[in-house]
């Protein structure tokens, strides 16, 4: 059986572990002590041969050999080699004996799911659990050499009877047949429930499952003794061990002090701490030689007969002679007690006397001083701790932010003068949100992407102009006609052809060629778009600057040809969308914010009649577009909310 000392360390004490050094059974000592013996015996014995048998030339030539092999012994990996395989041994030891079949939870459960006073209840859990029994009895059978021992055939099985011996021996299988008798079990569990005397499914499905964890532990004892720890493993740590010692047996030898060898001053006859280092690693080496295997007859191997001859009892007396019989229920001493507490006796009266734990910052002192709040933080805030925070805190585009909004402003102003963005808005309002510390930029105060790639909080619609949180959505007016939506687009072929002539006055002679090489592919993509423009009601009417009132320009009838249309280098790459119905929505689609350096070419003015052709769409640049989600937020507080418009893409 298990030597068990537990009792004997229960407390710590001086030299607590020195009474378990005089212990017989189950110790080094008797596990080890041949292989101690026979290594002195050999050790002896060359040096006695050195010492008095050998001539002087031959003493000089083993005195060579001893200082090499005790040179070059510390090569051999002892520690690392022997270390993680007697790791490897222990684990795989107490994995074993989790893994042994045990009937505490299923008679439990078979008991209180299998209901029925009578024979033929009493015949079922009783027959049942006795499945199980010799389930675990076969297994163990087959892993332990103590329980073959005690059953070595199937005729000393003797509590299988007649017609359950025969039933198994004609179920003919060349494996191991140990989970026979829990199908069994699952047969008569069914019939149980057929018959009622396991009431519901639910109940059955916790029998089934207990019983099948039973017999996993079956199994995974049947694969730990088919898969052992690998063969070439358990060779290297051995002659890692003996080649270590056998070297040790003439490396470790007392030579001839007069010839002033190295570490060779003093000579002994007993090596001793050769001796301890042989103890110490072969005694390790036979932990695992002893664990490698638990269902052995060593001392400390697993009683697996003890364990039988437990479960069996115990299985039979929970589901027959404790089933239904239950103590009488009565008040118990503490029916009225509010705080029960069992009692003490002398021995352990000092823990009555400690106070429970409340935690380990329970007793901690913090001086008056450092109680009160800091100034401004003396009353909580209505909104929690964190919300002050939320407005004493930086801004996130901080230095950068600053700059870059100050360079966007310029930018935007320059777009609306050059007629970039049609400005629906005054240039006093985007002038004047431009001067509160330059929160709002863009185009009639659009912000414009930060350094944190914060979102922009207006959208460019593609009638023209931005729609704006303070000009409410129905006061918007829009166009009616064909000719406002002329009138807008002529505006900005005038404003683009003045851009070209005064480019051309400059002197930019390479630019004009490019415009002139472009005008023969403008020429197909404009005559394109202009014979699928549908009918669209104009873009909001474009404010003049300061001190300038609006000015209608007179409306041209006559078509203009697409060699009048100011060219661009990008005019070539033009998307043509599919044709689809105008709704309100179609005047508010988002569109994405490309750079900021790019120039929109001019849109051709589109012909009274011809194919239905949604006008929405974007001119595609070669430069990257970023885009940009539209939010609620604002990026500082004092900004201006913008709003988003309903909008639907049309590709």
């Amino acid at each position: 059986m298990t030597v068990t000392y537990t009792a004997q360390v229960a407390n710590a004490r001086f030299c607590g572990f020195s009474k378990l050094l005089l212990a017989w059974r189950g110790s080094i000592y008797k596990v080890l002590w041949k292989e101690f013996l026979a290594f002195f015996a050999m050790y002896t014995a060359i040096s006695v041969t050195y010492r008095f048998f050998l001539f002087d030339d031959q003493k000089r030539y083993f005195e060579k050999l001893a200082i090499y092999c005790n040179h070059y012994a510390s090569l051999i990996p002892m520690s690392f080699v022997l270390g993680f395989y007697v790791t490897l041994v222990v684990n795989r030891w107490w994995n074993q004996y989790t893994r042994i079949p045990l009937p505490d939870r299923l008679m439990c459960v078979l008991s209180g799911g299998l209901q029925g006073v009578d024979e033929r209840g009493r015949l079922l859990r009783r027959t049942m659990m006795r499945y199980t029994s010799l389930s675990a009895l076969l297994i163990l059978r087959s892993v332990s050499t103590a329980v073959f021992k005690r059953f070595p055939t199937m005729d000393h099985v003797v509590e299988a009877g007649k017609y359950e011996r025969k039933k198994f021996e004609s179920l003919k299988s060349p494996y191991n047949k140990y989970w026979i008798p829990c199908v069994w079990f699952t047969n008569l569990a069914a019939l149980a429930r057929c018959e009622g005397r396991i009431k519901d499914d639910s109940t059955l499905k916790l029998v089934l499952e207990e019983l099948n964890h039973f017999r996993g532990n079956c199994s995974m004892l049947f694969h730990y003794d088919m898969i052992s720890v690998p063969l070439v493993y358990t060779q290297v740590v051995t002659l890692a061990v003996y080649s270590f010692f056998f070297v040790c047996l003439i490396g470790r030898q007392f030579l001839d002090p007069t010839q002033g060898y190295l570490g060779h001053d003093l000579d002994l006859y007993i090596p001793i701490f050769t001796l301890l280092q042989f103890f110490f690693y072969a005694g390790w080496l036979k932990v695992a030689e002893q664990l490698i295997n638990p269902f052995g007859e060593d001392d400390d191997d697993f009683e697996t007969n003890w364990l039988i001859d437990r479960n069996f009892q115990v299985s039979m007396m929970a589901v027959d002679e404790m089933y239904g019989d239950l103590p009488i229920m009565e008040r118990d001493r503490y029916w009225n007690d509010s705080n029960p507490r069992p009692p003490y006796t002398a021995a352990t009266l000092f823990r009555l006397r400690k106070p429970s734990f409340q935690g380990s910052t329970f007793d901690m002192a913090i001086p008056k001083e450092e109680m009160h709040f800091a100034p401004g933080w003396g009353s909580p805030p209505q909104h929690g701790p964190v919300q002050p925070l939320l407005f004493t805190a930086p801004s996130p585009t901080g230095l950068i932010g600053g700059a870059l909004r100050r360079t966007s402003a310029q930018l935007q102003r320059f777009r609306r003068r050059s007629g970039m963005y049609p400005p629906s808005f005054s240039d006093e309002e985007g002038e004047d949100e431009d001067d509160e510390g330059g929160k709002t930029l863009g185009p009639s105060g659009g912000s414009l992407p930060s350094v944190l790639a914060q979102d922009t909080q207006s959208t460019i619609c593609r009638c023209g102009g931005v729609f704006n949180a303070r000009t409410p959505l129905m006061e918007v007016q829009f166009g009616v006609g064909v000719e406002r939506c002329g009138d807008a687009l002529q505006s900005q072929e005038e404003i683009m052809e003045e851009e070209e002539e005064e480019e051309e006055d400059e002197g930019n002679t390479q630019k004009g060629a490019e415009k002139e090489k472009m005008e023969e592919g403008n020429t197909e993509v404009t005559g394109d778009i202009q014979s699928r423009m549908p009918l669209l009601p104009s873009p909001l009417q474009p404010s003049r600057d300061r001190g300038q009132t609006s000015i209608r320009q007179p409306q041209d009838k006559t078509p203009r040809p697409a060699s009048t249309t100011p060219s661009s280098p990008l005019a070539h790459r033009i998307i043509h969308p599919r044709s689809t119905a105008c709704s309100t929505q179609d005047l508010f689609i988002s569109e994405p914010i490309t750079e900021q350096s790019t120039v929109i070419p001019a849109i051709p003015k589109p012909p009274i009649g011809g194919a239905k052709m949604s006008f929405l769409t974007v001119p595609s640049y070669s430069a990257p577009q970023r885009h940009r989600s539209v939010s609620m937020g604002s990026e500082s507080p004092s900004a201006p909310k913008r709003e988003t418009a309903p909008c639907s893409s049309q590709n």
